[in-house]
């Protein structure tokens, strides 16, 4: 086995001193000021805001547009059971702290509920008059129940009867029926009634049935200009409900949806069984504190009234919504193949040429190093990589690290098998990666099964890095073979998100990703490491002394530049440590595509920095770190935002792209390809808003996942041998008539069906 890898001094100390930049700045104190820093709740809504303009966007195709409005609900949804709760705590608990930006728990709440309530507003107007009647024009209606055909109500009527009123229980509310546990973002109904003799009005609630569709396709005819016609079910249970209430006249009945916090509190150390405590709270968390309610725009002042008090919410915690109350239930729309000509062109991954199927791919890792591009390059070879392993026999051991993967993952059947070879299988599962966790306990506990050895995370961190180690005997000697990447080892999600994938067997660094893995698992401290920056060790201390070395380069005379793509931006002393660079005339470039708290372009502080967020057909979820070094350039790829969280609370990697080729690649095509776009990248303003960025003078209209996609088809046409070449050697422009044939998205993030709206927060 190769020896451990020595304690090696931190490298990047800063060669000139702050003081000196101090001296040519005057109050660089200022860098702290509250002023300059936007507060992380309100730039995630502008974050919403631009996955609302995706629906927006007229030039998109129509049922993309759907797609769009139901991950903003989704997103939403996600926002509030998480981050409004928290809030909701804090100023429950008259906590007097503040953020970066200096606002205080009530002054955020106050100012989350003014933007939701404008963004709410434009979704629905947007959804009511323009999506609904394009909809219709296309041949699609989901019209309300007094509006259809007396055919079409009795087919109705009959699945009511037949499908749905098995399925519902009234629940009364009274003195000896106390108000029943609504699970979270359950609908239901409030039925308000009164016997035949008149007296005190009685009140019940009927849940809308989960294991139902909300969106209920009624039945075609046989003729092609038939419209498909949808409606809801809770719209259908509201028209049929005097059926559940035989002898009582019905005062009212109005449907309702509330949000409860979703967040999981768990005390590791006290918790004997990790596993068995987060069964339990999950169990919990569908019944958390209320935290939003959603009602339909005519429910009258009484009916919410009586529901924020069982609710013990204020006028501030409730949406009245011109629609329904959840869009996310739209997703039916997305999925149906009929609909193919109005969503985007399919789109199918190219093999990279060093890894063609069939191809023994330790043999090829040997060689080289591979960089894969996903999904622009297909995932299978990770796949592909982890079952060889499970089947060689002359690999001894497989080491993985499991945040995210799908439910009927080839991964973790490979693992299975390998385990049940006799090969030694270590996988070190992050049981609480949000929303997952049901399905992380249950491939956790087939693994176990099987004979691998299941850890469950690191006490008090997430383990958020994504790495896997081979050991295999070869002929010359044992070697380590690794893969490592910015994105979960999920074969359906890995189509929809962008990353990237390393595979190498250069000894140095997967010697030192043996380290860290020998780190989590065992109970050696942390020794040091050449070229892996590891959370919560030392990832944000050698950023930062990254970030000043392009200071003092740049203040030494010397070329000064960064540029990060990053999920969020939000660390308060990273934020300051550009600010300082940008002072010292670094130029920077930060592609961020969610929450960024650094104002740019603010005279004398952060004029050299610019910020560009991309929403696009792509979640764009890798990580890159560009430094010019005084032209030694140096090229990190991560699974690390720049958040407090990733540096001290999670166990992050960001590892070095030292093959000149690839990392040419990112320098020269990756990073130009983002910085480039004109179509879906919008740029920060120092106030926290966006503005699309417009071509100048004839600078094509150039688009970053575009690009990619023809590089990928015409890779695939070199592969089979095709005649036709697209140029790939330039960005290619895109008309607003190109924008109609993007392709269509297939699978949801962290969600275990189609049904569900992929989110664009993860």
């Amino acid at each position: 086995m190769p020896t451990a890898v020595a304690k090696v001094p931190v490298a990047d100390e800063p060669a000139v001193g702050i003081e000196l930049l101090r001296k040519d700045v005057p109050g660089a104190n200022r860098f702290s000021d509250p002023r300059n820093f936007i507060n992380r709740e309100l730039s995630w809504l502008e974050f919403n805001r631009r996955v609302l303009e995706e629906a927006q966007d007229p030039t998109q195709p129509l049922i993309e547009r759907v797609k769009f409005l139901s991950i903003f609900s989704s997103n939403l949804d996600e926002f509030f059971e998480i981050r409004v709760a928290g809030i909701k705590q804090q100023i429950e608990s008259e906590t007097s702290d503040v953020g970066p930006d200096g606002l205080s728990p009530t002054e955020t709440f106050n100012n989350i509920q003014r933007v939701v309530r404008e963004l709410v507003a434009a979704q629905y107007s947007l959804w009511n008059e323009e999506l609904l009647p394009l909809l219709a024009k296309n041949g699609i209606r989901i019209p309300k129940m007094t509006e259809l055909s007396a055919r079409r109500a009795a087919w109705a009527h009959k699945y009511f009867q037949q499908e749905v009123f098995p399925m519902l229980t009234p629940l009364a509310v009274d003195a000896s029926h106390p108000f029943p546990q609504l699970l979270n973002k359950s609908h239901n109904l409030l039925v308000r009634a009164k016997t035949q003799r008149g007296g005190e009005r009685l009140h019940a609630i009927v849940q809308v049935p989960r294991v139902l569709p909300r969106l209920i396709a009624m039945p075609r005819g046989k003729g092609e200009e038939e419209p498909w016609v949808y409606i809801y079910l809770a719209s259908l249970i509201k028209q049929h409900i005097g059926e559940l209430f035989p002898g009582l006249i019905l005062d009212g009945v109005h449907a309702f949806r509330v949000t409860r916090n979703s967040d999981l509190y768990i005390d590791e150390e006290e918790a004997e069984n990790l596993l068995r405590t987060i069964e339990q709270e999950l169990r919990r968390s569908s019944r958390g504190n209320a935290v939003r309610l959603e009602v339909e725009a005519d429910c009258p002042k009484d009916f919410r009234d009586l529901l924020l008090k069982f609710f013990n919410l204020t006028d501030a915690d409730v949406y009245k919504l011109d629609g329904p109350l959840s869009m996310t239930h739209l997703m039916p729309l997305v999925t149906n193949d009929a609909f193919a000509k109005l969503r985007d062109r399919p789109f199918q991954p190219a093999r990279d040429p060093a890894l063609p199927p069939h191809v023994d791919i330790f043999e090829v890792m040997r060689g080289r190093d591979v960089l894969l591009h996903h999904p622009y390059e297909s995932f299978d070879p990770v796949v592909e990589l982890i079952e060889e392993a499970a089947q060689d026999p002359q690999v001894l051991a497989i080491k993985i690290t499991l945040y995210r993967t799908s439910g009927d993952s080839p991964i973790i059947q490979a693992l299975i098998n390998a385990a049940v070879a006799g090969k030694q299988v270590t996988a070190l599962v992050e049981l609480r990666a949000r929303f997952d966790e049901a399905a992380n306990i249950q491939w956790a506990r087939q693994l176990e099964e099987a004979g691998a050895h299941v850890v469950y995370g690191v006490v008090g961190l997430k383990t958020h890095c994504k790495a896997l180690l081979i050991v295999r005997r070869d002929a010359d000697r044992l070697r380590h073979y690794v893969h490592l990447g910015t994105g979960n080892y999920h074969p359906r999600t890995a189509r929809i998100y962008t990353d990237f994938s390393l595979f190498t067997c250069e000894p140095q660094l997967t010697e030192e990703v043996a380290v860290v893995f020998n780190t989590l698992t065992g109970l050696a401290g942390y020794p040091g490491l050449k070229k892996l920056l590891v959370a919560p060790f030392d990832l944000h201390k050698r950023l930062i002394g990254k970030i000043e070395r392009e200071r003092d380069h740049a203040l030494a005379g010397k070329p000064g530049r960064i540029i990060a793509k990053l999920n969020h931006l939000v660390d308060q002393e990273t934020i300051e440590k550009l600010y300082e660079a940008s002072c010292a005339d670094v130029t920077i470039d930060l592609i961020v595509r969610g929450i960024c708290s650094l104002r740019p372009k603010i005279p004398g502080l952060s004029e050299n920095i610019r910020v560009f967020s991309i929403v696009g057909r792509f979640l764009e979820h890798s990580r890159i770190y560009y430094f010019e070094n005084a032209g030694q350039r140096e090229v990190f790829l991560s699974s690390a935002d720049w958040m407090p969280r990733n540096f001290f609370r999670r166990v992050e990697l960001a590892f070095p792209i030292e093959n000149p080729i690839l990392r040419d690649q990112i320098v020269n095509e990756v990073l130009p390809s983002f910085l480039n776009d004109r179509v879906k990248a919008r740029e920060l303003q120092p106030d926290g808003s966006y503005r699309p960025l417009k071509p100048e003078g004839k600078e094509p209209r150039a688009q970053a996942h575009w690009h990619f996609r023809e590089v990928s088809r015409e890779r695939i046409k070199k592969m089979s041998g095709s005649k036709k070449k697209l140029r790939a050697d330039k960005l290619i422009p895109i008309t607003e008539a190109d924008a109609k044939s993007f392709a269509a998205v297939e699978g949801q993030p962290g969600s275990p069906g189609p049904a569900a709206a992929p989110r664009q927060s993860s």
